[in-house]
């Protein structure tokens, strides 16, 4: 595990001046890190994403990308790991002219590590923070994520999960809620689902999250990871708009249905 980890980390490619994190400063009360997973080679959305990488789509026009680091200047993220894996030039370019006033640390993985493998193989770059941002990039929202993080400091538990209300639960990570809104079941694709509500893909993680991550590789955050925090996590429900753009259907449907991020921008 040691052996791969160190060949993934010796993969990072610097767009603007990263610096290892953890030199000189305290923990912050509000997350000002991310890793804004992209990796994924975009299967279901062929034609599409045989030149162009899954993030790089638009929408009305903006890459998907292009709203995801605005959203993430917005509520005062600093910078930003980017995981890539399909047509990582397209993204290294992008990037570089348009990282919204970001740091952005482009890591590229040849072979897949899995969402939880690509946090596990960074794990130094928030080891002093009190807690960060973990976002799945094929997700499309505006969603408030102020509001999530005052929910985290309230809740102060391992994770904090923003949820929402699907119409078909068994192609999602399905959450069970107990007071307080603490997390008391989690899985992944049921098969008879519990509930409706599902994991969004935008959640705030700690150092916990990070033990939970099992030694080995490739590992996933909605399969090995959540289902070990389950009562020492908590859910946040959003109504905000949110879609998985991962099927051509949903793809279309959101060129109609995203109304941006408001003040004229994406």
């Amino acid at each position: 595990m040691r052996r791969r980890r160190q060949e993934a980390e010796a993969l990072a490619l610097p767009i603007l001046g990263w610096r290892k994190a953890g030199h000189g400063k305290a923990p912050s009360d509000n997350p000002v890190k991310a890793f804004l997973l992209a990796a994924g080679n975009g299967t279901r959305l062929r034609p599409l994403t045989e030149n162009t990488p899954k993030c790089l789509l638009p929408f009305n026009g903006v890459p998907l990308l292009s709203i995801w680091l605005e959203l993430c200047r917005r509520h005062g993220i600093k910078e930003v790991l980017l995981n890539v894996h399909a047509h990582p030039d397209a993204v290294r370019g992008f990037v570089a002219s348009n990282h919204h006033g970001i740091r952005v640390q482009l890591f590229e993985e040849p072979t897949l590590l899995g969402s939880a493998g690509t946090i596990a193989a960074n794990r130094d770059w928030v080891a002093r923070e009190k807690f960060f941002w973990i976002l799945y990039a094929d997700v499309l929202t505006n969603m408030d994520l102020r509001a999530l993080l005052d929910f985290h400091k309230a809740c102060q538990t391992a994770a904090t999960l923003a949820v929402y209300r699907v119409p078909d639960p068994s192609r999602c990570g399905i959450v069970t809620l107990g007071k307080n809104g603490v997390v008391q079941e989690f899985v992944e694709k049921p098969a008879i689902p519990c509930s409706n509500l599902a994991f969004s893909g935008v959640l705030i993680g700690t150092e916990q999250l990070l033990q939970a991550i099992p030694n080995r590789l490739p590992a996933d955050i909605g399969f090995d990871v959540l289902p070990r925090l389950v009562n020492q996590m908590s859910a946040y429900e959003t109504s905000d708009y949110l879609l998985d753009i991962g099927t051509i259907q949903n793809y279309k449907q959101a060129q109609v249905t995203w109304p941006g991020l408001g003040n004229g921008e994406c």
